[in-house]
C-alpha cells in the first residue's frame, strides 16, 4: 500500500512539473524578446477592401531567432515575410487582384539578459522592397528604431512594441489607387511614414492556454491616417511527436482605417518551438 501512494504521489508530481513546464513555455511565447527560437506562421483574412469590398489573405511567416552577444546583452532578430492573396477589392477590374510576397520587415533588438524591473529590447528596423506585385509593396527600402518593453508578472504579460519607418530609397508606385504597406496598412499615398504601436496583455493558465488581447496600430503621416485593429485571441500550447506547438485563433475589429481598408478579419496559425534542451 505504501509502495502504491508513493509511485502515485511520484506519478502527480511528474504530471504537475510537466503541466508547469507547458505553461512557462507557452508564457515565453507572449514576450517578444524570449531567448528562443520560433517560427510563427501567422494566417490573417481581412474583409471589407478597397471599393470592391474585397478580401486579403496575409500569410505572415515570422521566424525569431537569439543571438548571444555576451555575458549580458542578446540580440534578437524578428523577421517578417509575408504571402498575401488579394482578391475582390476593385468591382470595374481585377488589377488590384494580386497573389506573391509582400514587403519583408526585419527587426533587431538589442537585450539585456538579466534586466529589472522591466525586460525591454531596443534596434533598428528595415523595410525590404521584396513585393512580387506593385500592389503588394510600396517598391521603397525603409529604415527606423523599434523597440519594446513588457513586464511579466505571475500568469500576466503586458507591454508594448514600437516602430517607426521612414522611405529612404526606391522609385514608389504611381500607377495604383491604394496598395498594402507593412503591418497590413492600406494606403492612397505612395511615401512610406509609418509608426506603428502595439500595446499588449496577456494572461497564461497552468494548462499553458494564453489568452491575449492587442492592438497592431499604424499612423500613416504621409494620409494623417491611423489604422487601429483591436485583435483577441486564444492559444494553446500542444505537444506533437514529442515537440511543442502553439496553436491560436482569434478575431479582430477595426477601430479606425484608411478609407479603402479592411472592416474586420480573423487571425489563425500555429507556432513551432525550438527551447534550448
Amino acid at each position: 500500500m505504501k509502495t502504491k501512494s508513493i509511485l502515485l504521489s511520484s506519478l502527480l508530481g511528474a504530471s504537475l512539473l510537466h503541466a508547469e513546464g507547458d505553461a512557462n513555455l507557452a508564457q515565453q511565447l507572449t514576450n517578444p524578446l524570449a531567448a528562443m527560437i520560433s517560427m510563427p506562421v501567422q494566417g490573417n483574412v481581412d474583409f471589407g477592401i478597397g471599393p470592391g469590398g474585397g478580401h486579403r489573405m496575409t500569410t505572415n511567416i515570422q521566424p525569431v531567432v537569439p543571438f548571444e552577444l555576451s555575458e549580458n546583452w542578446n540580440l534578437i532578430s524578428r523577421t517578417i515575410l509575408p504571402v498575401i492573396d488579394q482578391q475582390g477589392t476593385d468591382p470595374l477590374t481585377d488589377r488590384s487582384d494580386a497573389f506573391g510576397l509582400g514587403d519583408v520587415v526585419q527587426s533587431f533588438f538589442f537585450s539585456p539578459k538579466n534586466p529589472e524591473p522591466f525586460i525591454w529590447g531596443v534596434g533598428p528596423v528595415v523595410l525590404m522592397p521584396t513585393a512580387t506585385n506593385s500592389v503588394l509593396g510600396a517598391d521603397k527600402w525603409g529604415l527606423g528604431p523599434t523597440g519594446v518593453i513588457l513586464k511579466i508578472d505571475g500568469p500576466w504579460t503586458y507591454g508594448m512594441l514600437a516602430n517607426h519607418i521612414w522611405d529612404v530609397g526606391g522609385p514608389g508606385k504611381n500607377s495604383f489607387d491604394y496598395f498594402v504597406l507593412p503591418n497590413g496598412v492600406v494606403s492612397l499615398n505612395q511615401d512610406v511614414n509609418l509608426t506603428f504601436i502595439q500595446p499588449f496583455v496577456s494572461y497564461t493558465t497552468k494548462q499553458a492556454t494564453t489568452f491575449t488581447m492587442n492592438s497592431e496600430s499604424t499612423y500613416n503621416w504621409a494620409t494623417h491616417q491611423w489604422t487601429v485593429p483591436i485583435n483577441l485571441q486564444v492559444s494553446q500550447l500542444v505537444k506533437i511527436g514529442g515537440a511543442p506547438v502553439s496553436i491560436f485563433g482569434g478575431v479582430r475589429w477595426y477601430a479606425e482605417r484608411a478609407p479603402q481598408g479592411p472592416d474586420w478579419g480573423a487571425r489563425f496559425g500555429f507556432t513551432l518551438l525550438f527551447p534550448k534542451g
